[in-house]
């Protein structure tokens, strides 16, 4: 789950992480008062969506004085912004942070990630701040610094200010920045994030060191135990299909292509993608309904396949564990039913219960073709869709 920077700014201030004022915006007439509020002569006005690249976009202005932050509130709010994060759909800009202006003196990146090879958080650092880390990690991959954090005893002092040293802050800031970063990642743990990434991390004129933007992913795994974070999410920055499928517990991720799938296992869901891509398609989508689901759950998930416009063609691939065929059969069939089936669609069924199933979808009238095998299938409605 993502939130927003100004969100990530006040949940990282609570734990001592050093942020500039700001205060959000959803009108020209709040941005203006906001402005007023924060009493300096320089403000950042910010669009806030979920995505990077918000300043090559034309998200971010610096306004000298209130008719800047009016003029320029008007400009970005209700602007699509198209970045390389968002697609070339764009994000619609619906709120906005204004914050204190700072004198800016050396710009650095600071991120914390999960390192799914070691199974610890790594803790990296650049002096090349303000810059896509990826780019760094392209054409100047020596300049990244890291650091595996042992989880027994967590982000050490001496790992911090190695990190410090090694990417030139100032001297008489070390300490600051080494507790800036003891502070970050107590704030990643404590909340379950995935990732927190501040670029750019600044030094400032008065000898602060501070996070002048920050992004934070949390493990949506873990929510229910932060419902204060919940509690932040954005639901006009989701896909409306993801949404739709949290509420039924499912896992569901939109993609660019045009086969629909609907599988149990998240194993074999990628499997699955996979070897519709090796046949020739594109997956239009992840989905898993998981070990048990029940009709209900099946039928909301084949409704959420089928109202996306651009899949043609529909792949149910099944091995039935815990979850039985004929659950998903009977699923299958009240969603075709009740939406009106207008596309092809593919099934493979094994495991528990198969023969049912199978007899259930031979009898329901829908215009289904059945699979022996996975690559049977994947063959079969790749052909279908073309």
């Amino acid at each position: 789950m993502n939130i927003h920077e100004y969100q990530g700014k006040q949940l990282l201030k609570q734990y001592g992480v050093a942020v500039p004022e700001g205060k959000v915006a959803f009108s020209v007439d709040e941005a203006v008062e906001a402005a007023k509020s924060l009493g300096t002569p320089v403000v950042v006005v910010k669009a806030q969506i979920h995505a990077g690249g918000r300043g090559k976009a034309g998200g971010v202005k610096v306004a000298k004085n209130l008719d800047e932050v009016r003029e320029y509130a008007n400009q970005i709010l209700g602007k699509v912004l198209v970045t390389h994060q968002t697609g070339p759909e764009g994000k619609e800009v619906k709120r906005l942070l204004i914050e204190q202006g700072c004198d800016i003196k050396k710009e650095y990146y600071i991120g914390l990630v999960v390192d799914r090879v070691t199974g610890r958080i790594v803790m990296m650092a650049s002096e090349e701040g303000g810059t896509e880390i990826e780019e760094v990690a392209e054409h100047t991959p020596e300049k990244i610094f890291k650091e595996v954090i042992d989880p027994a005893v967590g982000l050490q002092v001496f790992q911090a200010r190695k990190l410090a040293y090694s990417i030139n802050i100032p001297n008489e800031l070390v300490n600051k920045a080494a507790k800036f970063m003891m502070s970050l990642y107590t704030a990643f743990v404590d909340k379950d994030c995935s990732i927190a990434e501040i670029n750019p991390l600044v030094v400032t004129g008065d000898g602060n060191v501070m996070a002048l933007d920050a992004k934070l992913n949390f493990d949506s795994n873990a929510l229910y135990r932060h419902k204060d974070i919940l509690e932040l999410r954005d639901l006009d920055e989701e896909d409306e299909k993801e949404i739709q499928a949290s509420k039924f517990d499912l896992s569901y991720i939109a993609l660019d292509g045009n086969i629909g799938c609907m599988v149990n296992g998240a194993g074999l869901a990628m499997a699955t993608m996979d070897i519709i891509k090796y046949y020739g398609g594109d997956p239009a989508n992840f989905l898993d309904v998981g070990g048990g689901a029940t009709k209900e759950k099946v039928t909301e998930a084949f409704k959420i396949i089928l109202s996306d416009e651009k899949v043609k063609g529909i792949f149910v691939n099944i091995f039935g564990g815990i979850m039985k065929c004929d659950i998903i059969a009977d699923g299958v069939i009240s969603a075709a039913k009740e939406l009106g089936l207008d596309r092809p669609l593919v099934v493979r069924l094994e495991g528990t219960n198969v023969e049912l199933g199978k007899k259930m979808l031979n009898e329901s009238g829908l215009n289904i073709v059945a699979a022996d095998s996975m690559a049977d299938g994947a063959q079969k409605i790749v052909a279908l869709v073309k």
